[in-house]
């Protein structure tokens, strides 16, 4: 392993800012996944999904100077991603919802056997994350597949901590009553 492929991601981004191909190349192959599922789930197309990790990535290379490092290299590229996500949305006001699409994308951090676990245990969620409001399902999405702080959070949607608290509330309440009407038990706290 490279000392860049072993570079934490704020120093992948100091030397993007620089012009470096390989730390992009880097920082790419570690987020494209996550940059992809979570703009899947919001503008449900994977052709506008892919066309966003493009998008994400020229801005990450574009803007790299100007990453101040307050929040978490992750954190921006969703901040980023949603950025783009939404304004996609607005272009497209014809977008299908296609959750099954997001969750079939394999994430290459996962055995086998995970994967299929995960497949089987969350299949009735991902139908009731589905009867969640957009912005209840984005609060889910951030905190429990992306697993990011209410700080984070709040940040990545641009709303006050206190409102990312209330809608995670809100969305576990509505989730936890449907996942028992389908017969599910609460799976977290």
């Amino acid at each position: 392993m490279s000392a860049t492929q072993a570079a934490p991601d704020d120093v992948l981004i100091a030397r993007i800012a620089q012009g470096d191909r390989l730390a992009m190349q880097v920082l790419y192959g570690r987020h494209h996944v996550r940059v992809f599922r979570f703009g899947l789930r919001l503008v449900r197309n994977e052709q506008v999904a892919e066309d966003l990790i493009s998008e994400v990535f020229l801005d990450v290379w574009r803007q790299a100077g100007k990453f101040e490092g307050r929040s978490a290299v992750s954190t921006w590229l969703l901040a980023i991603t949603r950025f783009k996500a939404l304004s996609a949305l607005r272009r497209r006001k014809d977008v299908e919802l296609d959750d099954e699409a997001a969750n079939a994308i394999e994430d290459s951090s996962d055995d086998p056997e995970v994967a299929v676990q995960k497949k089987d245990t969350s299949e009735a969620l991902r139908k009731c994350l589905t009867a969640l409001s957009p912005e209840h399902r984005e609060i889910v999405d951030l905190v429990y597949y992306h697993e990011k702080s209410v700080e984070e959070v709040a940040e990545i949607v641009g709303i006050p901590e206190n409102t990312v608290k209330t809608r995670l509330f809100y969305a576990r309440k509505k989730l936890a009553d449907l996942l028992k009407a389908a017969g599910v038990e609460r799976g977290w706290p």
